[in-house]
């Protein structure tokens, strides 16, 4: 029974899970890209958001928990600088992407490249259901409109022959 054991064993000991998952976590830190099983890059997620949560929390305790972690200062310290440089800014979680290969020619294992997302938070806008209700008014109110509009050319015209009739009596003055 595995009453209360968080995770996938993934064909190996506890020990021998615990150190793939790190060796894992710190191939993705230093190369941005790594192809793995699908499983395994399912299971190290939560630990590549673990360490970059500390490094976006910089301080010197976040970063004695990386070392102890990843076990390598200077990847950590390369994580660092890139969480300083705004990397992950604005991104609450979701630091990785896995995009699916098929499976794996010998033994059928679903195969899959996981990589650090570099891109920007785009956010969604969702549409508004008020919306929807205003256009059905704004046709109504469309004839509306066409009647004002038909008012202010009227009165335009008044205007424009109001003026052409000062203007023709100012020249005929003129002429006397």
């Amino acid at each position: 029974m595995r009453h209360r054991v968080k995770g996938r064993k993934l064909g190996t000991s506890s020990a021998h899970t615990k150190a793939m998952k790190r060796s894992l976590v710190s191939a993705l830190f230093l190369n941005d890209r790594i192809k793995t099983i699908e499983a395994r890059a399912k299971e190290i997620r939560p630990e590549v958001d673990k360490v970059i949560t500390w490094a976006k929390r910089g301080d010197i305790h976040s970063r004695r928990l990386a070392i102890a972690y990843l076990g390598d200062k200077d990847l950590v310290a390369e994580v660092f600088e890139k969480v300083q440089q705004g990397m992950w800014e604005g991104r609450d979680g979701g630091y990785t992407r896995i995009m699916k290969l098929g499976p794996r020619k010998g033994d059928n294992a679903p195969m899959v490249i996981m990589e650090l997302v570099q891109e920007a938070v785009q956010k969604k806008e969702m549409p508004k259901p008020a919306a929807k209700k205003a256009e059905p008014k704004a046709k109504k109110e469309e004839p509306k409109d066409e009647k004002v509009e038909e008012k202010e050319v009227e009165q335009e015209e008044a205007k424009a022959e109001e003026v052409v009739e000062e203007a023709t009596e100012a020249q005929a003055e003129e002429e006397k």
